[in-house]
């Protein structure tokens, strides 16, 4: 990332918005959000397929990971959506260690997004990956350009999924799924 960039930017939106970035309380606020941005976009230097630290077992039954806490910033205004990922996957002969399915989530969500393209990137890269017999992911989040701006609509919550594999032609299978998650 080019932190001095950043700087720049960040001192232009300061006079932008009629601030002065020398008065003593901005003087270090140029610094500060180039920093923050390097972490909350970090994911871009991120290769999810490295993650996936796979083992063979045999296995036959539904893995789910609910509850993951994820961030990541609206791509359309660069304000924070906030929420939950559910993934799971009905595995052949592979599992994957229980924190890179958590990792995956955070290195896709470390990037500028829409909810609808990071649901599915999750998804797919655990397909891809794995080669599961299925994989769905659900995102629940909170979107602050919605909740602070525009319509200003406070208890609002986006939901997505995406279904691959056996998820998608067994009605059966992705209702057990949304019953483990409690939906």
């Amino acid at each position: 990332m080019d932190s001095q960039r950043i700087e720049s930017g960040v001192r232009m939106i300061l006079e932008g918005i009629g601030e002065d970035p020398r008065r003593e309380g901005l003087l270090e606020t140029p610094k500060r959000v180039a920093r923050a941005y390097e972490e909350l976009c970090g994911g871009y230097s991120v290769d999810p397929k490295k993650l996936m630290t796979v083992f063979s077992e045999k296995c036959d039954e539904m893995i789910v990971v609910k509850d993951i806490e994820l961030f990541s910033l609206c791509e359309h205004h660069m304000l924070p959506f906030i929420g939950r990922a559910h993934v799971a996957y009905l595995t052949k002969s592979k599992v994957v260690g229980l924190s890179k399915i958590a990792r995956v989530v955070e290195t896709f969500a470390r990037r500028l997004q829409i909810q609808e393209r990071l649901t599915d990137q999750i998804a797919t890269c655990i397909f891809k990956h794995l080669d599961p017999k299925g994989c769905a992911v659900m995102l629940e989040c909170k979107h602050l350009c919605m909740v602070m701006r525009g319509v200003n609509k406070q208890n609002s919550t986006m939901v997505t999924s995406s279904m691959k594999g056996m998820f998608i032609s067994n009605p059966e299978l992705k209702s057990e799924f949304f019953s483990l998650i409690g939906k």
